[in-house]
């Protein structure tokens, strides 16, 4: 059978709606990336604190790990469950986050409540003796991805929000485009935060000024990783609370007008969001400590 070769024409108008949509996904990744900043930082910020206290020789196939469980959250759970529930139940995407919330100020609440008692309990390293070191490390690594779940379902649900009047191809090219720039980028980051004392360790034995680099990098690289790890725990909070702040209309409608005008807006805010998680998560952490005395009873 002999086929005839598709017309110049219609080859022209096919690249032309390929380029189009090339053009329509590349604008809308560039605007969704824009407006979920903020998350992805507080996401580096969430993930270098859980690598923290990681055997070095552990730390990149650790992040490795949690990048991969990033990545299945979002190309098998997160991206298509946002399509469809935005085609079937849109209604339900706001009570979702909630419950997402809930959990990040939970945990941010508990790491709060805990702080100095898990070092205090590790050995002088801050991790578990050598019998336990793979369970602490896998410990680490749900723990990141589980809290990588929320985070990341914030951003899929602000770019599906941007692109939900869009044709279907395009909202799931964008998602997806989304999805593998965002992992990527955390990972990549972290990785490079978590391996600056080594970089460190390695110009030290040049001298001149690649030693004295290395000194700082190998002296501040410490206290780096406690900031993170601080900033990584309001970040929960911060998130949490401004899911709940988001999802509740008469909240945000409330602090929005108290803060309309008001010199350092931004800043405020963030504030209000980690006070509003502290508040939510203090709630959660109270009803599951009364949750667990009523059933030892």
């Amino acid at each position: 059978m002999i086929t005839r070769p598709m017309p110049a024409s219609g080859l022209l108008a096919l690249l032309d709606d390929i380029a189009t949509i090339a053009d329509d996904v590349a604008t809308l990744s560039a605007a969704a990336a824009k407006k979920t900043s903020g998350i992805v930082t507080d996401d580096m910020a969430v993930t270098a604190e859980q690598a923290i206290g990681i055997r070095r020789e552990r730390e990149l196939p650790v992040i490795f790990a949690v990048a991969k469980g990033s990545f299945r959250n979002k190309a098998l759970i997160l991206a298509p469950g946002a399509l469809a529930l935005n085609a079937i139940a849109p209604w339900a995407i706001t009570p979702l986050l909630m419950l997402g919330g809930g959990y990040l100020a939970f945990e941010g609440v508990e790491k709060i409540l805990h702080w100095g008692h898990s070092i205090n309990d590790d050995d002088e390293d801050g991790r578990p003796d050598h019998a336990s070191i793979d369970a602490y490390e896998q410990s680490r690594i749900h723990g990141a991805i589980r809290t990588d779940l929320i985070l990341s379902a914030e951003i899929i649900a602000i770019c599906l929000g941007l692109v939900k009047d869009s044709p279907f191809l395009n909202q799931v090219l964008v998602l997806y485009t989304v999805s593998i720039v965002m992992t990527v980028g955390v990972y990549g980051v972290v990785a490079v935060l978590i391996k600056l004392d080594d970089a460190g360790e390695y110009l030290m034995p040049f001298g001149g000024a690649r030693g004295v680099l290395g000194k700082l990098l190998l002296a501040g690289a410490p206290k780096l990783l406690h900031v993170i790890s601080l900033v990584g725990t309001f970040a929960m909070l911060m998130v949490g609370g401004g899911i709940f702040i988001e999802g509740i209309p008469a909240a945000h409608h409330a602090v929005e007008g108290l803060l309309h005008g008001v010199p350092l807006h931004g800043l405020l805010s963030a504030g209000v969001s980690i006070l509003g998680g502290g508040v939510v998560g203090l709630v959660i952490v109270a009803l599951v400590k009364l949750w667990g005395r009523v059933r030892r009873r």
